[in-house]
């Protein structure tokens, strides 16, 4: 079993177009994880993530802060207990709206 704190795994700076975001590995293939990869988001006042697509699905639980997720049925509002499916090659984007910091779990196959 492993065992962390979010607080103690390192905030690195998202590329790839992406605005005052940031993303925490908490749970990845260097843990010894075959399957899923949990990543926490960070993404700071206006910021957001690229808009962007792939060929995985991923499974999105806000925690923390007000934004939209943008996808090819538009945009809707997200919020904290909120939880979202991303079926794979959907352009999608997450954003923050407002002052706050966005927090999102965020699932991914490995």
């Amino acid at each position: 079993m492993i065992l962390k704190h979010a607080r103690d795994v390192e905030a690195v700076a998202v590329r790839e177009d992406a605005k005052n975001t940031k993303v925490r590995w908490l749970i990845a293939d260097q843990d010894g994880a075959p399957n899923f990869a949990m990543r926490l988001f960070e993404i700071g006042p206006h910021g957001a993530t690229p808009l962007h697509t792939h060929a995985w699905e991923h499974e999105v639980f806000v925690l923390g802060g007000e934004g939209v997720v943008v996808s090819a049925e538009g945009e809707r509002k997200i919020a904290p207990g909120d939880a979202v499916f991303m079926p794979g090659e959907e352009r999608h984007q997450f954003r923050s709206v407002g002052d706050g910091v966005l927090k999102v779990l965020c699932m991914i196959p490995i």
